[in-house]
This record gives C-alpha cells, sequence and structure tokens, in this order.
C-alpha cells in the first residue's frame, strides 16, 4: 500500500545528526533509532536526543514485525558500556535519556544487572537527568524486575505491542498476561515509579480491540501509553494491513486520557515508545510521586 501523506518527514538537518553520531561512534554506543529503523530518527538526533539500546545489537527473539537483527548471535555483556552510556549522556547535556535493549533470553536475569549498572552510573554524572527503561518482559522473571525497580528509574516502559488476538503472529515468544503483569507488578511493588506501554495500529487489529487493549493496560496500572503507525521495516517482515487515520489516532488519545484515566496518552501515525518521551518531566510536575521515606525506630 502506499503511504499517505501523513506519514511523511521532513528531511534532517545532516549537521545535527552528525554531531550525535559523533558521540555514539566515539563511546561505541548502539541506538534503537538506527537499529529499529525509527522514522523519527532525523527530528531526534536534531534536537539531541537518542533512545540508547544496550546488549546488543543481536537480540535472542524474532519478533516478524521488528527490524533490529536476531541473526547475530549474543554477546558478551560489556562491563564498561554502562560507564560509557554515562558519558554520552553527559556530552550530549540529556534533560531525559531513554534506556532499551534487545531480548536477553539467555541471561539469566534478562539483562537486569546491567539496566541497573546504566542507571546508577547516569546518577553519578548526570544527577539531573530523569531516567527511562524500556525494558523487555524479563521471561516473567519478578526477581530480576525487582533489581530494576531498585534502581530507582522515573519510568519503567515494557511496551504491548499489539492487541491479544494477534500475539501469537506478531510477538510469538511474547505473552499478552505476562506483559500486563509486568506493568501492574511495577505498579504494586512501586507506585512512585511511572509506567507506560505503546502499541502498534495497522496490523489488521480493530478499533473496539485497542480500546479493550487500552483498558487492560490501564487496570494494570498503566500511566502513560504511546499508540503509533506499524511500518513495515522491509518486505520480509509483517506486512502493514492499515494506515490509520490522524483523526482515529486522536479519538483513542481523547477515550484514553478523559474517559479511562491515563496521566497521558501520545497518539499519531508517527508516534514510537520514546518519541518526545521527555515530556515526562513536565508531567512529573503536574502528577508528582516520590519514594516514601523510610523512617527506623530509635
Amino acid at each position: 500500500m502506499k503511504k499517505p501523506d501523513w506519514l511523511r518527514v521532513k528531511a534532517p538537518q545532516v549537521e545535527r545528526i552528525g554531531a550525535v553520531q559523533d558521540v555514539l561512534r566515539d563511546l561505541h554506543l548502539n541506538t534503537v533509532c538506527e537499529e529499529a529503523s525509527c522514522p523519527n530518527i532525523g527530528e531526534c538526533f536534531n534536537s539531541g536526543t537518542a533512545t540508547f539500546l544496550i546488549m546488543g545489537p543481536g537480540c535472542t527473539r524474532a519478533c516478524p514485525y521488528c527490524d533490529i537483527d536476531f541473526e547475530k548471535k549474543p554477546v558478551m555483556l560489556d562491563p564498561s558500556e554502562p560507564v560509557r552510556l554515562a558519558q554520552a549522556v553527559e556530552r550530549m547535556k540529556l534533560n531525559h535519556v531513554v534506556i532499551t535493549s534487545v531480548n536477553r533470553d539467555d541471561l539469566p536475569d534478562g539483562g537486569a544487572h546491567q539496566f541497573r549498572r546504566c542507571i546508577e552510573n547516569i546518577r553519578k554524572l548526570s544527577p539531573g537527568t530523569t531516567i527511562e527503561v524500556l525494558i523487555p518482559d524479563l521471561c516473567g522473571n519478578w526477581e530480576a524486575l525487582q533489581i530494576i525497580i531498585d534502581a530507582n528509574p522515573q519510568v519503567i516502559n515494557h511496551n504491548t505491542e499489539t492487541v491479544r488476538s494477534l500475539y501469537r503472529r506478531v510477538r510469538p515468544q511474547a505473552d499478552y498476561d505476562r506483559t500486563l503483569e509486568l506493568l501492574q507488578k511495577t505498579q504494586e511493588r512501586a507506585p512512585w515509579i511511572y509506567t507506560k506501554s505503546g502499541i502498534m495500529a495497522g496490523l489488521g487489529e480493530t478499533d473496539e480491540e485497542v480500546r479493550e487493549t487500552m483498558a487492560d493496560l490501564r487496570e494494570a496500572g498503566c500511566d502513560i501509553l504511546t499508540i503509533g503507525q506499524y511500518l513495515q521495516p522491509t518486505p520480509k517482515h509483517l506486512k502493514v494491513q492499515k494506515y490509520v487515520t490522524p483523526a482515529q489516532f486522536d479519538a483513542w488519545r481523547v477515550a484514553g486520557e478523559q474517559d479511562m484515566g491515563f496521566l497521558q496518552v501520545v497518539s499519531s501515525p508517527l508516534t514510537r515508545s520514546s518519541y518526545h518521551a521527555e515530556q515526562v518531566r513536565s508531567l512529573m510536575e503536574r502528577y508528582p510521586r516520590s519514594k516514601p521515606t523510610l523512617v527506623t525506630a530509635g
């Protein structure tokens, strides 16, 4: 199908992209912006932001919608990666940073300790930077989830990606209920952390199914939701079944914020998990939360 006009993006400023890429290359870091062929790479790199991809680039899952390489074998974790990531955040003077990863089902903790090390190192060099982690499902290892919770990022994001009926086709190695459980456990264990998830549209789901998924996420305690158009990265990936109109995306935003109680729904054709993620800082000012202070007797 021919892409509609609303999916056209402006040509990026090569100079600004080059400046960000120089930092990434110098520190030998990966970004999901490049690895997953994100359509917003120009806008994000132009504004000096990036979503860092750790523990990659090889992924242990082969989701048929995703452009991240699953044919490369997973590599041993690099103990210097968290330090280099923190240096990049400092050099780029980021107010908000998003850290995501490939799936590392080969690791007992799914990579939870590496997430924690990244958070700790960023806090040392850039204590004013808010931190969002976009994590895999950790194969349902909730002890590993606790490791990430204990590092106390401001936002824990885990994407639902699609509606329940399409999970076997879109996310064959994942589980819809496990995704909801991860978000629910995060909210139960650390209600001061903002929880977030994302959905792709255009894979064959119905409007009713999207709204049911939104309701499931809200019931699980999800605070922030992103909804965007799925785009086929290459001919070998899942085909787009429909280009959803901007009006439909806006209807989902209104339903989520006004009827379901999400703190924020970012919904548009070009929305991605980390699109305008820095807006969470203003959200935190409007809906402040703080971790309870333990008071010891004596």
